[in-house]
Formats: C-alpha cells, structure tokens, sequence
C-alpha cells in the first residue's frame, strides 16, 4: 500500500507541468462554457463543436504553411461565427438553446471532415505560437505554461474590462432579466448574438491551442470537452464563487488548474482512462447536487427545533 501510493504520488508530480499547461490551454473553453451559462442564462452545447472547429482549422492552416499567429485569429473567427449561428438559430426559429447547440455542434463534425479531410493530421515540426517565449527547450511544457498563460491572463483582463463597460453591462442584464432589459432599449438579439458568438471565438482558441501544444489535429478532438468544462466550472464555483464579475471569470480558470489535476491524479493512480468518463460524470453530478444536499441538511436539522417550539406553544 505504500509503495503504491509513493509510486501515485511520484508519477503524479511528474506529471504537473504537462497538466497544468493542458489545463491552462483548457481554460479558455470553459470561460467559452461559463459566459453562456452564467452570463446571458443560454445553456448552450456550442463549445463542443467550436472547440474541435478552431483546431481543424489551425491545423489544416498551419500544415499548408500559414503563420501560425494568423491562422489561430482565423480559428477564432470561426468560432465566433459559429455561436453566432447558434444564437440566430435560437432567436430565428424560437427553438431551444439546448437544441440549437445540439444541431450545430452535428452540423459543426461534417464541416470539421471536410476542412480536414482525413480524420487526424499531425503538426510536428511546423511552427506553433507556443514556442514563441524561448524560456526552455522548444515544445516544452515550460514554454507552452508561459505562452499560454500570458495569454489567459490578457483575456481574463479583457473580459473583465468589457463587463464593466456600457456594452458589457447591458449584456449581463440581457442574462438576467431579458424583458426588463428590452424596455430599457438593450437590444436582446444582437446582445445575445454577440455573447454567444464571443464564447465560440473562446472555445476555437482553446481547440487552436490544444492542436499545437499535442502537434496533431483530429476529428473527434471535441469529444467530452463540454461535460469537463462543467466539472471545472462548477469546482471553480464552489471555490471562488460567482457573486463578482471577477470571481466569475476567475472560477472556470481555477477549475481548469484544479480538475486536470485531479484527472492527473487518477491516472497517476493507474484508473483506465475509459472510467475518467464515469468518474467525471458522478463527479458533475454531485457537484450539481451539493446544493440540494446542503438545503436538505439544514432544513432536516431545523426540523427539531421548529417541533419543539411547537409543542412548547401549544403546551
């Protein structure tokens, strides 16, 4: 028993600088995942064809011989217009944000064919944005945190810029009360188009990071990508808490860094890498339930006192 978990525990510090770049990268979607969902109240389902959208495309682009700056703005682009034609789709044709996601992400698999063409494409020894910062060896985890952290946190300034500002601010209130919103003059169509639209530019990002920090593209690179984004948004919550702007842009980043680490430390203890599924799904779940749990606790443990007080009046 201890020489297992001395051997977990090595393994899994080995592993800490490959995860924490990994989670870093990651964090970009589930920012993607979180603005719909706690920002403009529209679950949506787009980020897990948006992702694999962005790293198709800065795949196919880099190998053809692109600069690879260049081709991760043109994966963003495509992103973004990908949430946007989620959003249309919903204030178009009244049909459900979950559903509209839903078709596009389909939509988004036979478009993502059809940039590759094949189904995986590898990018060694082309170029890659994340070795940019010479601060070790080229495709080390060193140069991709420092890259890719650089990065994060001028997109984390940005955002919190934005909400704050009168364009920002109308968005968030378009999120929480879209009436009230519309008879202030906040246009709810282009608040939710833009919104959702920003959160697939994020998504693509991530998926144009990934492709270069793995130095391959592949189709099914999306697969599961939205279920792990919740698990890190809802460790991040339960950490940071959501009452801020800041504190919402700063949850989906600290619960990337922390659910790859627990990740990390499921493979350090030799789980197989099929069950990752099923532990993160309970994981979600349980998560998702803390809340009910903790409201029935405490309405379970005033029970007593309420009956007590009862009988005390009636006596």
């Amino acid at each position: 028993m201890i020489d297992f978990i001395q051997t977990t525990f090595s393994t899994f510090c080995a592993l800490i600088p490959v995860t924490i770049a990994q989670s870093l990268i990651m964090g970009f979607v589930v920012l993607g995942i979180m603005l719909p969902f706690r920002v403009l109240g529209f679950p949506d389902m787009t980020a897990e064809g948006a992702f694999p959208l962005g790293g198709c495309i800065c795949t196919v682009l880099i190998a053809s011989g692109m600069n690879p700056w260049l081709a991760v703005l043109i994966a963003m682009a495509a992103g973004f217009i990908a949430g946007c034609c989620t959003a249309y789709i919903h204030l178009r044709f009244r049909i459900h944000t979950l559903l509209a996601g839903i078709l596009m992400t389909t939509m988004l698999y036979s478009v993502n064919l059809r940039i590759m063409g094949r189904s995986n494409i590898s990018l060694f020894g082309d170029g890659s944005i994340l070795d940019v910062i010479p601060v070790s060896d080229a495709g080390s985890p060193l140069n991709k945190t420092a890259i890719v952290g650089l990065l994060l946190m001028i997109g984390f300034l940005a955002l919190n810029y934005f909400f704050k500002t009168e364009k920002g601010t109308a968005m968030r209130a378009v999120g929480a009360n879209p009436d009230m919103s519309e008879a202030q003059g906040i246009s709810v169509r282009t608040a939710t188009i833009m919104g959702i639209g920003l959160a697939g530019c994020l998504s693509a990002l991530s998926g144009a990071l990934m492709v270069q920090s793995q130095g391959f593209g592949d189709i099914n690179m999306g697969l599961g990508v939205l279920i792990n984004g919740l698990a890190a948004l809802m460790i991040g919550e339960a950490i940071i808490g959501n009452q801020t702007v800041m504190r919402q842009l700063m949850a989906p980043i600290v619960g990337a860094l922390i659910y790859y680490q627990l990740i990390s430390l499921c493979l350090a203890a030799n789980m197989p890498p099929p069950d990752l599924k099923l532990a993160t799904g309970l994981f979600v779940l349980f998560m998702l339930a803390l809340p009910s749990l903790r409201r029935g606790r405490s309405i379970s443990g005033a029970m007593p006192r309420e009956s007590l007080r009862e009988r005390s009046g009636a006596g």
